[in-house]
């Protein structure tokens, strides 16, 4: 039988306590780590995958010795490269404060949050006059290697909801002058390639080409928001036009491909997430009737075909190479992230939210208080990486604990 909206008394009951030890990891731990791309961001790995892209057999006995470390001997990452500060884990862990501030409204909450902002402020990319992010190591991809501090729209997205989400909270000008500087980049920098009479794709950083699906979905988002929030109608007009893209790309089952380029037509879990996850969000701030039809027809890709049988995130339906991974956390907190924004529309989500966290509360919680990183085919990964994906989990507990005293906080209004 189908779950209603009530969120599950024992998750409940166990969260606040998941989210008090995982604060404490996190502070004797501290606010960098190694990564999922750490065996490439060196020079020997490096090296290795560009190899592969550039001459494949070759390549691959170049890589070989990394997967092969990478699926049994996970921890070898920290002889490959050193531990980071992520401006995307920051962006996340900032948010995670700030709905435990919604939640319980100690200001230490609210004081962590802002911490967050401010390392976001310090790491913005140096040599771009507005406000974005990237990775800080260099990016080895099929197109040519992304230098550290390029801006990326996979990742400047989540520093602008970050700093909107507490400017809400502590409502100072300048988290709202940093708001305008983020969409100016987002405008400018980020470039347009158009598809149709009433589409545009978009560059995944300024400097490359378009045809990445969640990058213009990112955007999307982004603009539409800043539009609101600005009183700016060009914003909506470039988001509009992404927005657009977005919808003509998917597929006729439903599913969306990570990219239209003909080459990268797989199809996985934490991408289909990050693709609804901005049509939910353009959709509750403008009503927009194509995306709510795009999202019905997501949801029924994404419970058909993205869980296994155990009801549990897969992370294909349609795998680009082998995988040396079982599960993964970044599929789990984005799979709750999504049934948070969208039970309220599609309600049949709610059976899979209350699953994944029975699945998150019973696996991946390691007794430091950390998370699992992957469930391999033969054991875990258990290299704590705050990118991939500790503070997206953070997040998304601290998300689904926020909504659950919302609802209990609403349920006795009632009641009196």
């Amino acid at each position: 039988m189908p779950l209603t909206t009530r969120t599950s008394p024992l998750a409940n009951d166990r969260i606040p306590g998941v989210l008090t030890n995982f604060t404490r990891w996190l502070d004797a731990y501290g606010e960098t780590s190694l990564d999922h791309q750490s065996f490439f961001a060196g020079p020997v790995g490096g090296f290795a995958k560009s190899l592969y892209y550039r001459r494949p057999r070759l390549g691959m006995a170049a890589v070989a010795p990394l997967i092969f470390c990478e699926a049994f001997v996970p921890s070898a990452r920290r002889f490959f490269h050193h531990p980071l500060r992520f401006p995307i884990a920051d962006a996340h862990y900032a948010m995670g404060f700030a709905f435990l501030y919604e939640a319980n409204a100690h200001p230490a909450c609210l004081e962590r949050a802002i911490h967050f902002l401010g390392e976001l402020e310090k790491t913005r990319c140096p040599d771009f006059k507005e406000y974005c992010w990237g990775y800080p190591f260099d990016w080895v991809t099929r197109s040519g290697t992304m230098k550290r501090q390029t801006p990326l729209i996979t990742t400047t997205p989540y520093a602008y909801e970050a700093f909107f989400q507490v400017y809400q909270l502590d409502p100072q000008d300048k988290w709202k002058v940093i708001l305008a500087s983020i969409a100016r980049h987002a405008t400018s920098d980020i470039k347009d390639f158009r598809t149709s009479e009433t589409a545009s794709s978009c560059s995944y950083n300024p400097f490359d080409g378009g045809g990445v699906i969640n990058a213009a979905a990112y955007r999307a988002f982004l603009l539409t928001s800043a539009s609101k929030l600005f009183s700016n109608d060009e914003y909506w007009g470039v988001a509009e036009r992404n927005l657009n893209f977005v919808l003509e790309s998917q597929n006729s089952d439903g599913s969306w491909y990570y990219a239209v380029d003909g080459v990268r037509d797989f199809v996985d879990h934490f991408h289909t997430c990050f693709v609804m996850k901005a049509l939910a969000k353009v959709h509750a701030l403008t009503g927009h009737a194509a995306c709510f039809e795009a999202l019905s027809r997501g949801v029924r890709y994404y419970l058909g075909n993205l869980f296994d049988p155990e009801g549990l995130p897969r992370p294909f339906s349609k795998a680009p190479r082998l995988t040396v991974y079982k599960r993964e956390l970044y599929d789990c907190a984005e799979c709750v992230n999504l049934c948070l924004l969208l039970r309220g529309r599609f309600p049949q989500l709610n059976e899979t939210l209350e699953t994944v966290i029975a699945g998150i509360l019973q696996d991946w919680i390691k007794p430091d208080g950390s998370f699992r990183s992957r469930r391999l085919h033969l054991s875990w990964d258990n290299v704590p990486m705050h990118r991939w994906a500790q503070a997206q989990m953070f997040r998304s507990l601290a998300y689904y604990l926020r909504e659950a005293k919302h609802q209990a906080n609403s349920e006795a209004n009632q009641d009196n």
